[in-house]
């Protein structure tokens, strides 16, 4: 055996101690140590790893909805008979990559699966998109967020930018055609292109939100016009100067018939065929996110009836429209985490009526972004009137609490609970027999899942 040979067997040996030691300790579920420790023993554990699995690699990236639709896609996959190496626990960065394949691989360093499925960091992507080569890179969209860490939406495309610079001219590039700058970047491809939208008016909002980034064209400065605006900054646009414009999507969504927080119904027009999808995801967003995962994998080969299978048995990811069954009522959580999607939750929430409580939990540790000034960009004001008692928690919750006063809501109805699990009581308490809502930023929602996890009501993320 050569020196590189062991140097790789002794690194993929030791991620997997690392995380049998960190699962019995519960110091967490493993999915990021183990890739520091097989990294510091091998630097280059992820290129020949990826470079192993027999058909390829699959990267998924952008600001919202990698988690769910990197879980589709790996699902999807699964209905045709492809086992996905997947960091499906959502650790995105560059040791949570490597530790999904050092955790499917054998001692030798031969993986155990077909392909890779990799959801990835929007910052990170330029980092770890050398040693994965993906045959496909899907790009979701890009929204402010994290201010503090990634800066304005403008720097994470100028990465990508280089990132698709340095990608396999043969590789295809899947890229949100209603999203006006990830049209830009992935218009830069020298090869295979897929753009995917919706093409159907009805989902529109009528008017650009407050909380829309990239409204104006990339090319020439001035604010585009836009036929229709879906949420954010996403819809059908061309600058009135230059004539860049949304490029007509190849996978699309037309004849769409929304069911609230119960999903939605499309049908899906592609070059490989047309059907029509029911999806359990609700909202908008949750739309992209289908139309993202069948796209990847039509292009790759999946036939037209197994994507539409894999699609409408597919269940929400941990904490995205997750529904909890709670002593004979039942919680939806809803992750929000920055000004576009949080305004998407909220219609989504509203869909379902006026109603008795919410609970809003925010934190502000470092995975959820230290500068929460975002929040001033959510559209609160839509929740006056519809909800009788809003309980807010979390470690900034006297913010959010002087938030919703200014966005009309009755102090009176506010109540601040700074502890998440005496809140999420009180909530329940109040929600007379209704389903509750909760919208937890990312650590909240994962402090709040730890708590329904050790009443035995769920079950760690890492085992969803």
């Amino acid at each position: 055996m050569s020196a590189t040979a062991i140097r790789l067997s002794a690194a993929v040996l030791a991620g997997k101690t690392a995380a049998a030691l960190a699962r019995a300790f519960r110091l967490g579920g493993g999915t990021t140590m183990p890739g520091r420790v097989a990294r510091f023993i091998e630097p280059e554990v992820a290129a020949r790893l990826a470079a192993r699995l027999p058909h390829g690699v699959v990267v998924v990236t952008g600001t919202n909805g990698k988690t769910t639709t990197s879980r589709l896609i790996s699902h999807v996959f699964g209905q045709a008979g492809l086992v996905a190496v997947h960091n499906r626990a959502g650790a995105n960065l560059a040791a949570g990559v490597i530790a999904a394949l050092v955790q499917n691989a054998t001692a030798q360093g031969r993986p155990r699966g077909d392909l890779g499925v990799f959801e990835v960091d929007e910052a990170t992507l330029p980092l770890v998109q050398p040693s994965l080569r993906p045959h496909t890179l899907l790009l979701t969209n890009l929204f402010r967020d994290q201010l503090d860490r990634y800066g304005e939406i403008d720097i994470v495309a100028g990465r990508w930018r280089g990132a698709l610079e340095g990608l396999d001219p043969s590789a295809a590039v899947v890229f949100n055609a209603d999203d006006p700058l990830v049209s830009d970047v992935g218009r830069a491809h020298p090869g295979p292109q897929i753009p995917f939208g919706i093409e159907d008016d009805t989902c529109g909002l009528g008017t650009l939100e407050h909380a829309a980034d990239a409204r104006y064209c990339y090319r020439c400065g001035i604010p585009y016009d836009y036929r229709t605006v879906y949420f954010g900054h996403m819809g059908i646009y061309r600058c009135p100067r230059c004539g860049t414009a949304r490029p007509a999507p190849l996978v699309a969504a037309v004849e769409v018939r929304q069911r609230g927080i119960e999903g939605s119904t499309f049908r899906l027009r592609s070059p490989w065929g047309e059907a029509r999808i029911r999806t359990a995801l609700p909202g908008v967003y949750n739309i992209h996110n289908v139309l993202a995962a069948a796209a990847c994998t039509l292009q790759r080969g999946i036939p037209l009836e197994v994507v539409v299978r894999g699609v409408e048995s597919f269940a929400p990811a941990f904490g995205r429209a997750e529904r909890v069954r709670v002593d004979g009522g039942e919680a939806i959580l809803l992750l929000a985490k920055n000004p576009a999607g949080f305004n998407e939750v909220l219609r989504t929430m509203l869909r379902a009526g006026d109603l008795p409580v919410a609970l809003i939990a925010i934190n502000d540790l470092t995975a959820d972004g230290r500068d929460i000034s975002w929040l001033w960009d959510v559209d609160f004001e839509m929740l006056a009137g519809r909800v009788g008692r809003v309980i807010v928690s979390g470690l900034r919750a006297e913010d959010l609490a002087l938030r919703l006063k200014y966005a009309g809501l009755d102090p009176a109805a506010l109540e601040v609970r700074k502890d998440l699990a005496v809140a999420f009581d009180a909530a329940r308490a109040a929600s007379d027999g209704s389903p509750l809502y909760v919208l937890p930023t990312y650590t909240a929602m994962l402090q709040l899942r730890a708590e329904l996890r050790r009443r035995g009501i769920v079950r760690d993320f890492w085992d969803d």
